[in-house]
């Protein structure tokens, strides 16, 4: 059944020995699990219901998760939402939400919520490939922002869009320059946000930081290096001493964000 997909196959198996299914239907859920164990010899988890499966994911570390988009005890974004804002290691682990009731609506809300691919059904063997693909061998960045957690949201495609890009930036800066400015925005807004979500706000500036010093070595940007080095340590430091002071870390944030160019936009979180 799978010669002509083998050795893409054989890549993906690594990534694809623990699964879990999030599914209040057994059949569903079964169905799955058998393709899963028929193309990558997976070990399979099920959950009837979002506690459980969040229940599960801490024993588990499940590498990649189906969820349902609705039912009994399930509601897949809020599902992957909570995973996304959790403390679990699995946080970032590739989610595909499965639906027979495809909507764009539900598709822009399971997008935003975290899911990297979208599965309708009924679906093929050949579907079901495309999506395991995606998300083994063609990654996605991740965003940790404090509105979004999740994989950067422009190569969202459910593994059917094949249209022009949206964004005119997709065509316009360099990759570097682009992972920069991202990052630089995002931190802005978390930056702003330490008091209505200060456990968010810390976890995404902790991100920022780190992801603008890997960027500066890249572009062998010293300036950017020193300042997103100063900032990760003046982060550790403050958690430590307890509660973050929104005016203490935007002044040892402002020589990061005063590298923003003037007329980078108006949204902090453009991912």
């Amino acid at each position: 059944m799978f010669n002509e997909d083998y050795k893409t196959i054989q890549r993906m198996a690594p990534l694809l020995q623990r699964v879990l299914i999030v599914d209040p239907q057994p059949s569903g859920a079964r169905l799955i699990g058998d393709l899963m164990r028929n193309i990558a010899h997976s070990q399979i988890w099920m959950a009837a219901s979002t506690p459980k499966a969040l229940g599960v994911i801490k024993s588990v570390e499940p590498q990649v998760i189906f969820v349902e988009a609705s039912g009994p005890g399930v509601d897949g974004a809020d599902f992957t939402r909570a995973l996304r804002r959790s403390d679990l290691s699995a946080r970032q682990a590739p989610v595909i939400m499965v639906t027979a009731n495809a909507t764009a609506a539900g598709i822009i809300a399971a997008r935003d919520a975290g899911v990297h691919e979208f599965l309708r059904k009924p679906f093929t063997t050949k579907d079901l490939l495309r999506r395991l693909e995606a998300i083994t061998l063609r990654p996605r960045d991740w965003i940790e922002a404090v509105t979004y957690v999740g994989p950067d949201r422009r190569r969202f495609n459910s593994g059917d869009y094949t249209g022009a890009l949206k964004r005119r930036s997709d065509a316009r800066a360099t990759p570097d320059a682009a992972r920069i400015l991202q990052a630089l925005k995002i931190l802005k807004s978390a930056v702003g946000a330490i008091e209505g979500d200060p456990v968010q706000a810390l976890r995404s500036m902790q991100a920022q930081a780190a992801d603008l010093q890997k960027a500066a070595v890249a572009v062998s940007d010293m300036k950017l290096s020193t300042a997103s080095a100063d900032f990760q340590r003046f982060l550790i430091q403050a958690a430590a001493r307890g509660p973050l002071i929104s005016a203490e870390v935007a002044k040892h944030a402002q020589p990061l964000i005063d590298m923003m160019p003037k007329d980078a936009g108006r949204d902090a979180e453009a991912a």
